[in-house]
């Protein structure tokens, strides 16, 4: 089973330390991201995509709604939300001369909910064991990508408050995760939001650009991950 109190304290960690981990540590920042970056697209392919087609396919056989692609609309909607925040944050950081002005609480509350979303998905969900342990790793890393790229337009108000709003969404997430319950089509219709949404910041914040990637790093991450998922399908029958 996996342990939710031991897993929060693994979440709440990296994101309020993610920018002195990135920052200190001797892999270097090149790699830490192509590291990331490429777990994070293999996760998007082997996991997130295939579980919303199982999601989709349990809506379809309840009869709950007449379509046959509704989750699948959820996550275009998703993606298109946090398409339109990147979309302001930058035009916001043309308008100011430093930073994004207050624009950048916006995008730190819309990440909050976002980590609050998925931290709810991780521990609401019926998925333990290795399987948890295993897919909870790339979801420890695309917190820390995130947080990396928020220290990164503003490390002074990232520091002093953004990290705490960020860390209060995976801890908010945890606790409804944890303490209440709720049907299989809710748990659904929240997996199929923010599945388009990491969509979109995995290709976004994650995907290294040609000037900060270390492509072996990140073709050996994404590859590796791959192969490992496939493997323990294989041997667990996930």
């Amino acid at each position: 089973m996996l342990d939710p109190t031991l897993i929060i304290i693994v979440y709440l960690t990296v994101q309020l330390f993610a920018n002195k981990l990135i920052s200190t540590s001797h892999v270097g920042r090149f790699k830490w991201v192509s590291f990331s970056g490429g777990v994070a697209v293999s996760y998007v392919f082997v996991y997130v995509l295939p579980s919303l087609h199982e999601e989709q396919e349990k809506f379809k056989a309840s009869g709950l709604l007449a379509m046959e692609s509704e989750l699948y609309l959820l996550g275009l909607f998703g993606l298109l939300v946090f398409y339109a925040v990147h979309n302001a944050a930058e035009k916001a950081y043309q308008k100011h001369a430093q930073g994004e002005g207050s624009f950048y609480w916006i995008q730190i509350i819309f990440f909050g909910m976002y980590n609050m979303f998925i931290s709810y998905h991780v521990f609401g969900s019926d998925i333990e064991g290795i399987e948890a342990w295993f897919y909870g790793l790339a979801v420890g890393l695309h917190f820390m990508a995130i947080s990396n790229d928020l220290w990164r337009e503003d490390a002074k108000r990232y520091v002093e408050l953004g990290r705490y709003i960020l860390a209060a969404g995976i801890l908010s997430g945890w606790l409804l995760g944890v303490f209440v319950s709720m049907p299989d089509y809710a748990l659904g219709i929240v997996f199929a939001f923010i599945s388009g949404a990491m969509i979109l910041n995995v290709l976004k914040k994650e995907l290294p650009s040609e000037h900060n990637a270390h492509f072996r790093t990140f073709l050996l991450s994404s590859i590796g991950y791959t192969l490992i998922t496939f493997a323990l399908k294989l041997f667990f029958e996930w």
